[in-house]
């Protein structure tokens, strides 16, 4: 049995006095160990509390970040149960946009030269440059002559608040996952049509996917997606594809996905013919490689993908929990702000009268998005629940003292193989820290954490790159 407290933001797992552990083994029945939470520090016991968003818990975020790295990177290149082959099978890294539901203002940038985008110095275009400057019906001119920086807080905002349409923007929001859905689904029709008309097996599609939210506060998706073949007498086995397909294909039949995937929402009574749900025209789509003189390496796009992982509305302005009838008139107001009448489009929007809407008020705070931020096939890769069980499986031959076995994603079975039951009378007590002097030294024990495995991978990439390279002469 292990007691761990973490010093980072956790759970509060139990403060009731008399909350005990007991350590029974499971052949006897005999109890072995009881640990009582009132001999422990406050009381109680602290555990991580997992929350995968970098504003509410860093340390928890790193650690999911890592495992998304690990998890995209192990379906490009192989390895943690996925095998190595795939590193032979086409794969792009796709990016999907939403629609316009009326103009904002942007900065971009037509060539960049700079070698960090999240840094980017480069002088961007006129945001809305127009010869003949027109007014809306509001009164509002539609046109901006401005270069905006990266930090300029106008990005995302509509030149005019009445004329963007909010309702369509939240609905696209609430339906992008079906409408990714759909666009997997003909991606491979697409494929295998082409296949079947070369006299070839069929095929499908693996794919790992983050969301991420842009500054006007519309979703839009990252998706790496690697080809395989299928194997009709084993469907779960990932092999290649067959020889006739190229990644110009696997383009094709994205790109053709990406442009006729459409369909329309059911009935609503401010929309009675329901609302069109498409793809944005900005699509981007990008062959991977393995080599490092590639433009887009694997290497880049699960650290892309990883970092997206871990975000949520920040970016828009708007951070909160889950809304009720108390609180949302803190965060909606159908004459505010952008993100102010995005929340309470969600709210008017998701009335109980209208049956299917009705998810928009429980994701209010998502601005109507109620998907997962990090999503994969089934197939693509290893999973979460690997990593973790990796994770603790590296731990218990820590302390043993046991040598640490590089195959333990082939050995789960044995994470479950106890021979002794840890019975636990304990209730859930709250978030955070008791005191602010412990939230102040648990934070800043794990920023330092942090701080200190950043600084030691920054080291041995140095000493790799410095050991590959190629001597100088005498």
């Amino acid at each position: 049995m292990y007691y761990v407290i973490r010093k980072f933001a956790g759970i509060v797992a139990s403060k009731i006095p008399g909350a005990v552990h007991h350590t029974v083994d499971t052949c006897t029945g005999t109890i072995l160990d009881t640990r009582p939470t009132s001999a422990m520090p406050d009381g109680i016991i602290y555990k991580a509390c997992g929350n995968r968003r970098a504003t509410v818990c860093p340390s928890c975020a790193d650690t999911y970040r890592r495992d998304a790295y690990h998890l995209v990177r192990s379906g490009l290149t192989g390895g943690k149960g996925t095998p190595e082959t795939v590193s032979t099978h086409p794969a792009v890294f796709a990016t999907f946009t939403a629609p316009t539901f009326g103009a904002v203002h942007t900065r971009h940038v037509r060539t960049h030269t700079c070698t960090d985008r999240s840094r980017c110095t480069c002088r961007p275009e006129p945001c809305h440059a127009r010869r003949v400057v027109d007014t809306c019906p509001h009164g509002v001119q539609q046109a901006c002559f401005a270069r905006h920086q990266p930090t300029d807080q106008r990005i995302g905002q509509p030149l005019c608040l009445d004329c963007y349409d909010h309702p369509h923007h939240v609905i696209w929001n609430h339906h992008a996952g079906e409408l990714w859905r759909r666009t997997k689904q003909s991606m491979e029709r697409q494929l295998n049509r082409i296949a079947r008309s070369r006299g070839l097996p069929r095929v499908r599609i693996a794919h790992g996917k983050a969301a991420e939210y842009q500054r006007r506060g519309a979703v839009h998706f990252h998706a790496l997606l690697r080809l395989d073949g299928y194997d009709p007498d084993d469907p779960t086995a990932v092999i290649p594809p067959p020889d006739g397909l190229t990644i110009t294909d696997l383009h094709n039949a994205i790109e053709h996905a990406a442009t006729t995937t459409r369909f329309t929402t059911d009935s609503h009574q401010q929309q009675p013919t329901g609302w069109p749900i498409t793809w944005g025209d900005q699509l981007d789509i990008r062959p991977l490689s393995l080599r490092a003189d590639h433009p887009v390496t694997d290497t880049m796009v699960a650290a892309y993908l990883a970092k997206y992982a871990t975000k949520g509305t920040e970016t828009t302005g708007h951070a909160s929990r889950r809304l009720d009838h108390d609180s949302i008139q803190h965060y909606a107001n159908r004459t505010g702000t952008h993100t102010e009448r995005l929340i309470a489009a969600c709210w008017d929007l998701g009335h109980p009268h209208n049956p299917g809407f009705h998810g928009l008020r429980r994701w209010a705070h998502m601005l109507g998005f109620g998907g997962h931020f990090f999503t994969k096939a089934r197939r693509y890769s290893t999973t979460f629940a690997a990593l973790r069980a990796a994770r603790v499986h590296y731990r218990r031959t820590q302390d043993n003292g046991t040598p640490y076995s590089p195959h333990a994603f082939d050995r789960q079975p044995d994470l479950d193989d106890e021979t002794t039951l840890v019975i636990g009378d304990l209730t859930y007590a709250g978030n955070g820290w008791k005191t602010t002097g412990d939230a102040l030294l648990a934070n800043t024990a794990a920023a330092q954490a942090r701080e200190y495995t950043r600084a030691g991978r920054e080291e041995l990439a140095h000493e790799q790159a410095c050991s590959s390279s190629t001597p100088l002469a005498a």
